[in-house]
């Protein structure tokens, strides 16, 4: 999504599920570092060059509005842990100087239904995926029937309903292994809580048949 609106602005990367692993990935790939996981943990990381900037252009531009807002950055954010009403205040104040409303940045993405579950299984360690867990690299089969259960799903919505996109690819399902239990984690979301839960039952069924 971040790809698509903000086009060759959007500095991306993807990392695995977990804390810390987006944190690492936030602290080693930018200056000002943004992340965020599905369980809703996140924060904003100021790299080291991001201070030697600011405090190498305060003795050419001093008393810059601009620069006077991003000195103020580290200190509104937790960059440990993370703040949800620290946050807040920022993305308010951020609104407020770029006069647009709660309502406006509210607006800006949809969720779309979404389902999580489970698979108990013999040895989650089966399940291999690459390095940002978007795709599955083992068991042999496995992604290509995931991708064409996703194909499914899109084609019904197409086919059911004249306000479901022309077609176009909104169906998204993922698995990966437990890093606490024996158990495999799915994920699958699509334009209709009726599609994501079919997605993620024919998930969780190729997961329990092919391990």
């Amino acid at each position: 999504y971040m790809k698509q609106t903000m086009g060759g602005d959007a500095n991306v990367k993807i990392a695995k599920t977990g804390v810390k692993h987006v944190h690492a990935a936030a602290h080693h790939y930018f200056d000002i570092g943004v992340y965020f996981e599905a369980n809703g943990h996140g924060t904003v990381l100021f790299s080291d060059a991001f201070h030697h900037f600011l405090a190498q252009a305060d003795s050419i531009a001093r008393g810059h509005v601009a620069l006077r807002r991003l000195q103020l950055l580290p200190a509104l954010i937790n960059q440990a842990v993370g703040d949800a009403l620290s946050d807040l205040l920022l993305v308010d104040a951020i609104l407020q100087l770029t006069n647009r409303t709660i309502q406006t940045w509210d607006g800006l993405y949809k969720d779309l239904p979404s389902r999580q579950c489970k698979v108990k299984v013999r040895d989650r360690t089966m399940i291999r995926t690459n390095e940002n867990e978007t795709k599955c690299t083992a068991p042999d089969g496995l992604q290509e029937a995931l991708d064409l259960a996703m194909k499914e799903v899109d084609d019904d919505g197409a086919t059911g309903s004249s306000s479901s996109g022309g077609g176009t690819a909104t169906s998204r399902a993922f698995v990966r292994p437990s890093g606490t239990e024996n158990v495999v984690r799915v994920y699958a979301e699509a334009s209709t809580m009726e599609a994501a839960d079919a997605l993620a039952t024919k998930a969780a069924q190729l997961v329990h048949d092919l391990c």
